[in-house]
């Protein structure tokens, strides 16, 4: 009996739930016997040069082995930590493995403690004495862009990126209405619910690192770059990841300093980020202004849109600095314009770095032309949800080529939209929300309504994923992936995939991902890509043993292979037309074992979509925002598992609600964090939320066997404007034409009140 689009209970579940799974800080591993305790001395000032460093009293506190410096590293010869994409980004802005003249954000590493104790390294960082001669910060990303003050004299500018398509002075002639709004789209702390961690030790010249990580194979290349090593010279393992969210796929210089610091003091070395620790110094994510410019006619037609971005890299920049490009491919959205531009530009701060976060520019680029959509709509005095469907791409005109070169694979926004407004009765609520305003109610309804696309497995297919998939000697599967979970679920997908195909129960079934030593190659997990070209891997690679298992099973049926099938159903091959003899899996694998293994490229990557409707109630007289409703529709291909899918969509649905409404990293003009902790921070929990209300969509892609889309994104980028538009919405009879997020309490209040 197929297993594929059945509610499967993930089978990893349980070991979290019991506390039997171990993260890196908490790993007994026996290589780790006797490791010694890292702590980073962090900056606490945004931007000075450093005066005097001393850590002689801290390297003579009790139970300390080591301190290190960045004078110890450039004594030693370590090569530089390297760029994230190297040749696009200027050497002269490259991040030091600790700061050594400089520094440029709070919580940049300065000195490296090792100790017998975590205890000991924490109360000996108290006795390095650091005098700064601050400079002037640079928080504000106009004032970034305007070179006031230079944060890498050495570049001579704190523009990192530029790419431009064009600025048409006619872009918005013939226009009847032009609408232009300038729009925040806010710096988020990532969170997850591990921070960083790792623990490394060098075993005869082999170094063996145990990271939190979303992409082992990643770090083994950089790793064997930084340290000059062999492929066969070290070994890059992920225990249980909690959570990643894209802060976790590149290897910080923090984090890839440790197995320097453990060849220095010849013994293993383990460092697990404290959680405010995290909040300066993990890789934060958005960090966006925008300029959205929409022009159409008075009947509702979109003729012209144009959105000018700036991107904040943070301090020293990496993959954050491309994210951007990410929002100008998804700049068009769902809609069909005839003229459509994007120019974006990623500048320097004296802030921690960003780098991807769920999403990763694709719901920067949604908020944008969803609040576009919106004020056009209220512009011209029309119902947003009716301009929208009048500007949707056709189900018919796919695939589809925007305007900023992406190919949409398949589609149905107007369903889509359709599905999601009859959900939430849309015409009652405009109803209350009439009687409401009528009647003068201190709590006013808000109604806001989204539709959204975003890439997955993009752009160009990505890089591909490994798999192998092995027949063992007792009939039983494993199967070998590129992956690497940290939540999503793949041990029971990929076990579902195999078991599909082969009709050997799941619980014969083992998926080994995450150790470079028993897994040849992979990519990682990110950008929503793992069941399109990870599943696609094992499904393909199961495939072709279930092949060579016919070959197999035609020698012991004495049988032309052309004539022999396998039974899924039953687990067992027999002749075409004679299902009463036939030869198991167990029979075929004692006669002979079978393996596969390959990397499943796709030329194409997938466009998932969806619509959201987001109800809210405002309280005029205090602020406060409740989110009542909401309810999406969203598209991911065919469905391998509901369950998976549904707790992907609530996760995403969650944090683009949070986004709109809570979270915020916030810092003062002097660069100072203003909310460096989980108390000031105000990160969503399930007390703030309501029930969500999916409705179920599908729409097969036709570039790769499984018709998959990702979904791992896609409440983040449909949730956040849905909830932000129904705020505006409630506050439009206080002539509030847009309200940046985070839509708190404080902010409306005030946005009534002026």
């Amino acid at each position: 009996m197929s297993v594929m689009g059945t509610r499967v209970l993930r089978r990893e579940d349980p070991a979290f739930l019991t506390g039997e799974a171990r993260y890196t800080a908490d790993l007994n591993d026996p290589l780790l016997d006797g490791a010694l305790h890292v702590h980073f001395v962090r900056s606490t000032i945004a931007h000075a040069t450093i005066t005097e460093l001393d850590v002689t009293e801290a390297a003579q506190a009790d139970g300390v082995v080591a301190v290190f410096t960045a004078a110890d590293i450039e004594a030693d010869g370590l090569n530089a930590y390297p760029m994230a994409i190297p040749g696009m980004i200027p050497e002269a802005v490259g991040r030091p493995w600790l700061a050594k003249d400089v520094v440029r954000f709070v919580g940049e590493a300065i000195a490296v403690i090792v100790a017998t104790s975590k205890e000991a390294a924490y109360d000996a960082s108290e006795l390095v004495i650091i005098d700064y001669e601050p400079l002037d910060a640079v928080v504000d990303l106009l004032d970034a862009a305007s070179d006031r003050v230079i944060i890498h004299p050495a570049h001579g500018t704190n523009t990192a990126l530029e790419m431009n398509l064009g600025e048409a002075a006619d872009l918005f002639d013939g226009c009847e209405v032009v609408v232009r709004e300038d729009l925040v789209n806010q710096r988020l702390n990532v969170c997850p619910m591990e921070p960083r961690g790792v623990a490394c030790t060098w075993q005869d010249g082999r170094l063996v690192m145990f990271l939190s990580t979303q992409a082992p194979h990643g770090v083994k290349g950089k790793m064997a770059g930084i340290y000059g090593l062999d492929p066969d010279g070290l070994r890059i393992v992920a225990p249980a990841v909690g959570g990643g969210f894209g802060a976790k796929i590149n290897v910080q210089a923090d984090e890839a300093l440790l197995p320097w610091v453990s060849r220095k003091v010849g013994k293993p070395v383990r460092w697990a980020e404290t959680r405010s620790e995290a909040m300066v110094s993990m890789p934060h994510g958005r960090g966006q202004l925008h300029r959205v410019e929409i022009g159409g006619t008075r009947d509702g037609n979109v003729t012209a849109y144009r959105l000018t971005v700036i991107q904040d890299t943070g301090a020293y920049p990496s993959m954050g600095t491309f994210l951007p490009f990410m929002t100008r491919t998804m700049a068009q959205g769902t809609y069909q314009i005839d003229r459509v531009e994007c120019n974006v530009k990623s500048v320097i701060t004296t802030t921690t770095p960003i780098e991807a976060y769920r999403g990763a520019g694709r719901p920067e680029a949604c908020a944008a032309i969803e609040r576009a959509m919106d004020l056009f709509a209220a512009e011209i005095g029309l119902d947003p949800a009716d301009v929208r469907r009048k500007n949707l791409i056709g189900k018919e005109q796919f695939p589809y080529t925007t305007l900023t070169g992406a190919v949409y694979d398949c589609g149905d926004y107007v369903a889509a939209l359709d599905a999601a407004l009859v959900a939430s009765d849309y015409s009652a609520l405009r109803a209350e929300q009439a009687q409401r305003r009528a009647a003068n109610d201190p709590v006013q309804l808000g109604i806001g309504v989204a539709i959204y696309v975003e890439i997955t497995a993009g752009p160009g297919g990505g890089q591909g994923e490994f798999a192998k998939v092995a027949l063992n000697g007792d009939g039983s599967l494993t199967v070998f992936t590129g992956s690497s979970s940290h939540g999503q679920g793949h041990n029971t997908a990929w076990a579902m995939l195999a078991a599909d195909l082969t009709g050997i129960p799941m619980d014969r079934i083992e998926v080994v991902a995450g150790d470079t030593d028993r897994v040849d190659e992979g990519h990682g997990t990110f950008g929503s890509r793992s069941l399109q070209l990870g599943g696609s891997a094992v499904w393909t690679a199961t495939g072709q043993v279930v092949d060579a298992a016919r070959q197999v099973a035609a020698d012991l049926l004495e049988a032309n292979v052309d004539d022999v099938v396998l039974d899924a159903d039953r687990g067992a091959f027999h002749v075409a037309g004679s299902p009463s003899i036939t030869r198991s899996w167990e029979e075929v694998a004692a006669k002979q074992t079978c393996e596969a293994a390959l990397t499943f490229t796709s030329e194409a990557a997938t466009f998932p979509f969806g619509a959201h409707v987001a109800v809210v109630e405002v309280d005029t007289e205090t602020g406060r925002v409740q989110l009542r409703r909401i309810i999406t529709c969203d598209d991911a291909g065919r469905i391998l598992n509901p369950l998976i899918v549904e707790g992907q969509r609530h996760g995403g649905i969650a944090q683009g609600v949070a986004q709109a409404l809570y979270e915020h990293m916030m810092y003062d003009e002097d660069g100072n964090p203003l909310t460096a902790n989980l108390a000031d921070y105000a990160m969503v929990s399930a007390a703030e939320l309501p029930n969500f209300e999916l409705v179920p969509l599908e729409t097969p892609s036709p570039v790769n066997p499984l018709g998959a889309k990702g979904i791992g994104e896609s409440g983040t980028i449909g949730a956040t404007p849905a909830v932000q538009s129904a705020v505006c919405d409630a506050l439009s009879p206080f002539n509030v034409r847009h309200l940046d997020m985070p839509l708190s309490s404080e902010r409306v209040w005030r946005a009534i009140h002026q």
